[in-house]
């Protein structure tokens, strides 16, 4: 006779409704649920064992469908500079990343939402993997927990930035879902403007999420300010291109499009020119647009490089003086190879 082992279910990932009716199932009442939530996200307690509050034989019918997992560290590595990059194992053998970058007054933890990425941008590696799937919720918060686990979220107060691998847009179920737990007070009780969502441009999307009542902070991955360049950059383009990413940018209500950061990657002798700068202006004409400029962090398998820091700040200082608001990213990480998809792509070749 075959004996089949089935899969315990997550905890992890699941909001307040829903534990609730998990704790409803076993025949505990529905306060036992909301306690599971505390103990799980505010009081970040992994073991059902230590969970001493709740009675030991609804803990007993826990353990039997359900288990607490939060992704496995499976590489960490700290730069010179005190960024860390974490590689995860999830438990489908994929590998997925985060960065935590401590700066001077924050700390800014950058997330993955997928498992690869199918945008294809040209100089991403994260693109090289090609697609495997989207993360869940419980693998999206996952990620914060086993970080504050390991001890490097210790202190109050950081921000969160899905800028790791995959388009959050592509996996919007999933990634709001990790935000609201996220913003919970009754969980893990961050700020919406401390989460950013950083987006290549998924239109619809971006359409459906002006509906939203609470939405993280939006960064859009603009790179480039033609066309044919960005669609040869950024394939996404082809499907919805700058002048429609502008307008549905442009729709938001006000109190949403003030959050809105355009992200621009400047590739040397490819999107770093005065003439981009000069059409950059004219995009965003009319916008309260906030711009990062990001020097690429090159990597030995792309042919792209970064440009001269002089080169960086004459591009910066075009758009001051259009009055637009603009900041250059510090370039973290480089000897641990912290642009994301490095690592893991690394990893996943290695184990193909």
């Amino acid at each position: 006779m075959y004996q089949f082992c089935m899969k315990k279910s997550n905890l992890i990932g699941l909001n307040e409704a829903e534990l609730v009716k998990v704790a409803e199932s076993l025949g505990g009442r529905s306060f036992r649920g909301r306690q599971l939530y505390h103990e799980i996200y505010r009081r970040r307690e992994f073991s059902l064992d230590q969970m001493t509050e709740l009675p030991k034989k609804f803990r007993s019918q826990l353990e039997q469908s359900f288990e607490i997992r939060v992704p496995q560290i499976h590489d960490r590595q700290q730069s010179e500079d005190g960024t860390i990059k974490f590689l995860f194992r999830l438990s489908d053998a994929k590998y997925i990343e985060s960065v935590l970058i401590p700066e001077d007054h924050r700390r800014t933890l950058c997330i993955s939402s997928q498992v690869g990425c199918d945008v294809g941008c040209t100089f991403c590696m994260t693109a090289q993997m090609g697609f495997h799937r989207n993360l869940t919720p419980g693998e999206i918060l996952g990620q914060v927990l086993a970080i504050a686990r390991d001890g490097c979220l210790s202190q109050p107060g950081f921000n969160v930035v899905f800028m790791g691998m995959g388009e959050p847009l592509y996996n919007y179920r999933n990634v709001m879902k990790a935000f609201r737990i996220m913003t919970d007070s009754k969980a893990l009780g961050l700020s919406y403007r401390k989460i950013t969502v950083s987006t290549s441009g998924v239109v619809p999307v971006l359409s459906r999420m002006r509906s939203e009542t609470e939405l993280p902070n939006l960064a859009i991955s603009l790179n480039a300010t033609r066309n044919d360049v960005r669609d040869e950059l950024m394939p996404i383009n082809q499907k919805w291109d700058l002048n429609g990413l502008l307008d549905v940018c442009r729709s938001f209500p006000s109190k949403l499009r003030r959050r809105i950061t355009f992200e621009y990657v400047l590739l040397s002798g490819v999107t770093d020119s005065d003439r981009d700068a000069y059409r950059l202006i004219t995009l965003l004409k009319g916008m309260k647009a906030k711009v990062n400029l990001i020097p690429y962090n090159p990597d030995p398998a792309l042919p792209f490089d970064r440009p001269t820091p002089d080169r960086v700040e004459q591009f910066r200082e075009i758009l001051m003086r259009a009055s637009i608001s603009t900041f250059v990213r510090r370039t973290r990480g480089d000897d641990i190879s912290a642009a994301c998809g490095q690592l893991a792509h690394l990893e996943s070749e290695s184990h193909g």
